[in-house]
């Protein structure tokens, strides 16, 4: 418990929460949407806006949410307007994001940037800024989520029902792929760009092992994905290991572990 009487580890406590509410919303959309290829794609575009936020001497973590925006809508306009496969136009994405993220880098002058914090994450060194914006987002995906709730659960589970009902149903594509890129480039810092689509996803999965439910699985997701964002900064702090592929290994012996007890159960 002595953890708790410093600052950079409450901030990380706080951060887990707040990216653990945020990913398990729009995670839980991203797997029943099956979008998870594409959220990797967006997840490795970014990697261009950092580049880009570096060389110009900005934010990189601005720069790099641009860059994702624009690339998620980049590929619904492609694949729904322009006759391009969809995993065409991710694969696309996904390239020329990592391409230009590293001409950039190596174009950035004077000292090559640490990108350690952005691959791989570090919840540690999470700022006050960092919080601000991972809370703000938490935030907006709650009000979303409860007054559009039904529309939303239409869209992930079966579009064209959804446009019978009348529901909007490409404005909703439209803001779920601006809320997984924003959800994405804000949950950097905490796994990083190469392990991210697991805090997607595997939270999640876990939970649809019990429940089909849209709800329960948000709950759920949020609840696994806190506890493994706390077991994992815990034991990486202890072991001193990086704490994103740590947390990533959490949710993975909590998938497995889950999936046993399910298989002893069912005998």
């Amino acid at each position: 418990m002595d953890l708790l009487q410093y600052g950079f580890f409450q901030h990380a406590l706080l951060g887990s929460l707040l990216t653990a509410i945020a990913c398990g919303i729009v995670g839980t959309y991203i797997v029943s949407r099956r979008l998870v290829f594409i959220s990797g794609g967006i997840t490795h575009a970014s990697f261009g806006g950092l580049g880009l936020g570096f060389y110009l001497g900005m934010n990189p973590i601005l720069m790099a949410m641009l860059f994702s925006v624009l690339s998620a809508f980049g590929v619904e306009w492609a694949s729904k307007t322009q006759n391009v496969r969809e995993d065409s136009a991710i694969a696309g994405i996904w390239s020329l994001g990592m391409a230009l993220g590293v001409i950039f880098i190596f174009l950035t002058p004077g000292y090559a940037p640490n990108l350690s914090a952005y691959l791989f994450g570090n919840i540690l060194t999470v700022s006050t800024g960092d919080i601000i914006w991972i809370a703000a987002l938490a935030l907006l995906l709650v009000i979303l989520f409860s007054l559009f709730l039904r529309e939303i659960v239409y869209v992930a589970f079966d579009r064209d029902f959804a446009l019978t009902q009348g529901v909007p149903v490409k404005c909703i594509e439209y803001v779920m792929m601006c809320c997984i890129a924003m959800t994405i480039v804000l949950s950097i810092r905490l796994v990083g760009i190469m392990l991210l689509m697991s805090l997607l996803t595997l939270p999640q999965i876990t939970v649809n092992l019990f429940t089909s439910d849209f709800k329960k699985i948000i709950f759920g997701s949020i609840a696994i994905g806190f506890l493994g964002c706390v077991f994992g900064l815990v034991l990486s702090y202890l072991l001193n290991v990086p704490s994103g592929a740590f947390i990533i290994l959490v949710l993975v012996l909590f998938f497995l572990i889950v999936k046993a007890i399910k298989a002893v159960l069912k005998r």
